[in-house]
C-alpha cells in the first residue's frame, strides 16, 4: 500500500518551473502546448494518488478491528482530511473551467466550442481575461485564501488525532514524540500560499500571490498553476493519511523506485551565460542519500545530503541534452538501482525591439513616443541614446524629439545586449488642409450665404495625424468674383479676416464666387512657412 509521494512532487516542481521560464520567454508555440501535456500528466498523477489514498484507507481496516480505540478517531480524520482535499480540488476544477469558458466563447458552459481539434482550449494564449478575473476580479485571492484554509484545516485534523490521549495510549507514543510528529508533517506539507512580504522579495513590482502567479499570464500557464495547487493538496492527503495508518502498523514503506532529477533555474539561456541548475535523486531521502551518486553527460556531481549542482558555460546556440544517471542503493533492503532520464536546454542570443509607438517615423517638432525592450533583460538594465535626435525616458518608454529631416539612430545595449544600432526616417509634419472655419463642407465649394458670412477667417488642419500638433494660418488672399464685375483681391494677413477682407466677405450675393489663393500656414518644427493649396466657394 505504498504511495510514492517525494519523487512526484519533485519531478512536477521541476517541470512547471522549467515550462514558466519557457512559458515568460515566449520561445515557441510548443511550448504552449508542453504546459498542456504537463497539465494531462499531474491530472493523472492527481488520480493515482487519490486511488492510493483509498487503498490505504481500505488496507488498515482489518488491522483498525483489533483496535477499537484507533479506528473511530482514525477513520474520522482520515474521511476529514480526503474531504477537505476533495472540496478544494471541486473547486480548482470549477475556476479552471470558468477560465477555459471565458477565454472561449464566454457561453456559461465548457464544451467543444472552446475547444481545438486537438482538445485544448482555443483561448489558451488569452492573458487579458485571465488577468481581469484572477486579479480585477479577486477570483486569485479567492483561490489563494482556500489554499491556506485548507491547509489550516488539515493541520488541524492531524493536531487533534496525535493529541487525543486514547490515540496515544493505543498506539504506544509518547507525547513528545506526538508533538515532534506533529512538528515533521506540517512543516512536509507542500500546500501553501508565499506570504505578501516574500512576494515582494522575489518580484518588487508585486502586491501579491495572485498578481505574481496570474497578472498578464495566458491561460495556457495559469492552468498547470491551479493544477500543480490541486497535485500539492493531493500529495499533502497522501502523507497525512500515510501518517495516520502508521498509527496502525498498516503501511510498509519499501523504496523501489528512484528519478535522477534537475532543477534548472533556466530553460532557455543567452549565449556568453551559464546555464545553472541542482540535480538530486528523485525519491530523497536522508537514508539512502548517502549511498546515491550521480552524473551528467558523464561528470560526476558532487552530492550534500542528496543534492548537487552541475554548472556548463553555453558556447554555442541551439538546443542541449543532458543525460543524467543515478545509482541509488536501497538502505532497507539493499537493494541496487540505476536509472537515466534526459533534460534539455535551448541557448539563444539577446535581441531586442524598438518601436515607434505611433509611426514608424520621427516627425518634426512633436513629441514621438518610443517603447524599447529587450529579451531576457529588464527594463532597468537597458541603456538608450539617439543620434540626430532627442531622447529622454526611462523604464522602456522613452520621448524623441528632432529638429531637421533624414534619419536618426536608436543605439540600444544593457543586459547582455551589444550596442544595437534602430535606424528611423525623419519628416516634416505632413501639409494640412485649409478649411473655412470648421465642419466638413468648409473645404471648398458650394456654400450658403448666411453660413459663408457667419466664419471668420481660414485655419489649417492635419488629417489622420496621429500626434497632438496644430499648424497656424499665415496669410493668404481672397478674392470675390461677382457676376458681370471684375474680381476683388484682398491680400489677408494672419488666420482671421482683416478689415478690407471681412468687408467683401459681408458683400456676398448668390451666385458669387471666393477664391482663397497664396496659402501660406506654419506647422511645428518649421523654420518657414509653407504654401498650400488654393480654396474655391460659391455661394448658393
Amino acid at each position: 500500500m505504498s504511495i510514492p509521494k517525494e519523487p512526484r512532487q519533485l519531478m512536477i516542481n521541476l517541470m512547471y518551473l522549467v515550462l514558466t521560464a519557457l512559458l515568460a520567454l515566449n520561445v515557441s508555440a510548443e511550448v504552449m502546448n508542453a504546459f498542456f501535456d504537463l497539465q494531462k500528466s499531474m491530472k493523472t498523477s492527481n488520480e493515482i494518488t487519490s486511488n492510493g489514498v483509498k487503498d490505504t484507507k481500505n488496507g488498515i481496516q482489518e488491522l483498525l478491528n483489533k483496535k477499537p480505540k484507533l479506528k473511530d478517531p482514525l477513520n474520522n480524520a482520515i474521511d476529514s482530511v480526503m474531504s477537505e482535499v476533495q472540496g478544494l480540488v471541486t473547486y480548482i476544477n470549477e475556476v479552471e473551467n470558468d477560465l477555459i469558458d471565458k477565454c472561449g466563447n464566454n457561453d456559461g458552459t465548457v464544451d467543444e466550442n472552446d475547444m481545438d481539434k486537438y482538445g485544448k482550449p482555443k483561448g489558451k494564449k488569452n492573458k487579458d481575461a485571465t488577468t481581469r478575473i484572477l486579479l480585477l476580479e479577486g477570483k486569485g485571492d479567492e483561490v489563494a485564501q482556500r489554499v491556506k484554509d485548507t491547509r489550516a484545516n488539515l493541520e488541524a485534523i492531524y493536531t487533534n488525532v496525535m493529541r487525543n490521549k486514547n490515540v496515544l495510549d493505543e498506539a504506544k507514543i509518547p507525547k513528545e514524540e506526538a508533538e515532534e510528529r506533529i512538528k515533521a508533517v506540517i512543516e512536509s506539507i507542500p500546500l501553501y500560499i508565499e506570504s505578501d512580504e516574500d512576494i515582494k522579495k522575489k518580484a518588487p513590482d508585486k502586491k501579491s500571490w495572485a498578481d505574481y502567479k496570474f497578472r498578464q499570464m495566458p491561460l495556457a500557464a495559469v492552468l498547470p498553476t491551479l493544477t500543480k495547487i490541486q497535485a500539492d493538496a493531493r500529495n499533502a492527503e497522501a502523507n497525512i493519511v500515510n501518517k495516520l495508518a502508521e498509527l496502525v502498523g498498516g503501511r510498509e514503506i519499501k523504496l523501489n523506485k528512484f528519478f535522477p532529477v534537475i532543477n534548472a533555474k533556466k530553460g532557455y539561456v543567452i549565449k556568453g551565460e551559464k546555464f545553472e541548475s541542482t540535480v538530486q535523486i528523485g525519491a530523497y531521502s536522508s537514508e539512502f542519500a548517502k549511498n546515491a551518486s550521480i552524473s551528467v553527460n558523464g561528470q560526476k556531481i558532487n552530492l550534500k545530503d542528496g543534492v548537487g549542482t552541475f554548472t556548463e558555460t553555453a558556447n554555442t546556440t541551439g538546443k542541449r541534452k543532458l543525460k543524467l544517471t543515478a545509482n541509488v542503493v536501497n538502505p532497507l533492503t539493499g537493494e541496487k538501482f540505476n536509472e537515466s532520464s534526459e533534460f534539455e536546454y535551448e541557448v539563444g542570443v539577446r535581441s531586442a525591439t524598438v518601436s515607434a509607438d505611433k509611426m514608424n517615423v520621427f516627425y518634426i517638432g512633436v513629441e514621438n513616443p518610443v517603447s524599447v525592450a529587450v529579451a531576457g533583460a529588464s527594463s532597468n538594465q537597458i541603456k538608450a541614446n539617439c543620434s540626430g535626435c532627442d531622447m529622454r525616458g526611462s523604464g522602456g518608454k522613452y520621448t524623441v524629439t528632432a529638429s531637421r529631416p533624414g534619419e536618426a539612430t536608436i543605439n540600444i545595449s544593457g543586459g547582455g545586449l551589444p550596442n544595437t544600432p534602430f535606424k528611423f526616417r525623419v519628416k516634416r509634419i505632413p501639409d494640412p488642409v485649409p478649411v473655412l472655419g470648421a465642419g466638413p463642407n468648409k473645404k471648398g465649394g458650394t456654400l450658403g450665404n448666411g453660413e459663408f458670412k457667419a466664419q471668420l477667417g481660414l485655419a489649417a488642419i492635419l488629417e489622420g495625424f496621429d500626434f497632438d500638433a496644430k499648424c497656424a494660418i499665415q496669410g493668404y488672399e481672397v478674392t470675390r468674383v461677382a457676376k458681370r464685375k471684375d474680381p476683388v483681391p484682398v491680400i489677408n494677413r494672419g488666420a482671421r479676416y482683416s478689415a478690407d477682407a471681412l468687408r467683401i466677405v459681408r458683400q456676398a450675393v448668390p451666385g458669387d464666387t471666393y477664391y482663397f489663393d497664396n496659402v501660406k500656414a506654419k506647422c511645428p518644427g518649421d523654420s518657414a512657412g509653407r504654401r498650400l493649396p488654393s480654396i474655391l466657394f460659391k455661394i448658393r
